[in-house]
């Protein structure tokens, strides 16, 4: 009996047709000084993201969550910014969900908005704190209807038997609530204010010789100040 020949598969490497490490660009945006930045960051990212929101960036308030576990395991993952000011970035979860679990036993975050089209990221560590429940009622209103039924259809992060199970959990619930009632807020569901200690502002610059600077919160016995860094790049 004649076996069919068959091609093995071809490995990772054969099968791109392309380089990953030929991919570069270069960047040839103007740069920022100590004397351009804002007297705070709160101030300076407001200058930054209605920049980014001027250019056209697809959702400029999208950003790269990272947590890590009590072991120290990090994972991350894309969340939107939902609201920011003097208090810090506030984002909306699942508090059953990984990230909200490891928040809950390590506050520690960082937040990366990463806007390539502008050569451009502001980089955030901190530690998060839920918002008050108010805030969160409040948001919540604001969210379209199916948003809110998905914040009970989805057990975030758990193992789900299917899709069909998942898309049958969000009928009951359209069922329950159609459009026009009230959907109650899930108590399982909230925000974290992401209180920074530092910000990073980075500007691609040629050479890959990036702008870095960076806040950074000293305490002090009069409330504190922050102060900026040049880092290399």
């Amino acid at each position: 009996m004649r076996v069919p020949h068959v091609d093995p598969e071809p490995s990772a490497s054969s099968a791109r047709s392309y380089d990953p490490a030929a991919m570069r660009e270069h960047y040839r945006a103007e740069g920022i000084t100590e004397a351009d930045l804002a007297g705070d960051p709160y101030r300076q990212f407001t200058r930054w993201f209605e920049q980014a929101v001027g250019s056209g960036l697809f959702e400029p308030n999208a950003m790269v969550v990272s947590t890590a576990d009590a072991a120290g395991r990090p994972s991350s993952r894309t969340v939107l910014m939902k609201s920011f000011d003097e208090r810090g970035f506030v984002f909306y979860t699942n508090y059953g969900s990984r990230k909200g679990r490891e928040l809950t036993g390590n506050p520690h975050v960082s937040l990366l908005f990463p806007w390539h089209p502008i050569a451009r990221q502001v980089i955030v560590l901190g530690t998060a704190r839920r918002t008050g429940r108010d805030e969160t009622a409040a948001y919540f209103r604001t969210r379209p209807h199916g948003s809110q039924l998905g914040a009970w259809a989805s057990a975030q992060s758990s193992v789900v038997g299917s899709r069909e199970e998942l898309d049958r959990s969000y009928a009951e619930l359209a069922d329950r609530y159609p459009p026009g009632e009230q959907v109650p807020v899930p108590p399982h569901w909230g925000g974290f204010r992401v209180v920074p200690e530092a910000v990073e502002f980075w500007q691609g610059r040629e050479n890959r010789l990036h702008d870095r600077l960076r806040y950074v919160w000293v305490p002090s016995e009069e409330g504190g100040r922050w102060k900026v860094e040049r880092l290399s790049p």
